[in-house]
This record gives C-alpha cells, sequence and structure tokens, in this order.
C-alpha cells in the first residue's frame, strides 16, 4: 500500500503506509516498524522531524485548504 499523507490544521503531518524517512544525508531514521507517524510542522518540537505535540501549546495556527481543483503535475 503506497503512503498517505494527511495535512491536519494546526497541526501535525501524518504519514501513513509504507514508506523510509531520511536525512539530509540519505539516511534513514529507525522507525521501529511503525506505519503511522506524525511530522512536525510547528517547529517546536523537540523530537524533530518527528511531532511530539508541542503544537497544542505554541500558538502554531495553520489552516491547510484543498483548492478544489486538479492538482498540476510541477516537475
Amino acid at each position: 500500500m503506497p503512503a498517505t499523507i494527511t495535512i491536519r490544521n494546526n497541526g501535525s503531518i501524518k504519514v501513513d503506509g509504507e514508506f523510509t524517512i531520511l536525512d539530509q544525508d540519505g539516511n534513514p531514521f529507525d522507525l521501529g516498524g511503525r506505519t503511522t507517524i506524525s511530522l512536525c510542522r510547528c517547529g517546536q518540537s523537540s523530537n524533530k522531524p518527528f511531532c511530539d505535540g508541542s503544537h497544542k501549546t505554541c500558538g502554531f495556527e495553520s489552516m491547510i485548504v484543498h483548492p478544489r481543483g486538479t492538482p498540476r503535475n510541477r516537475s
């Protein structure tokens, strides 16, 4: 099953499915077999790139609304 990425309003990015997370040098993070993780969007997590819930107390706000059109391929 391909990964699904969900942008949560005022929160994290949820990644669900089969995926690998790499650092900038191509080293994989040890996910311990997890198939669902949350990535930080607020920049305040003490466990970056993973979410630790800091967005709930730091005042982070970001509403993502789908444009209701056909996505364009931006390759």
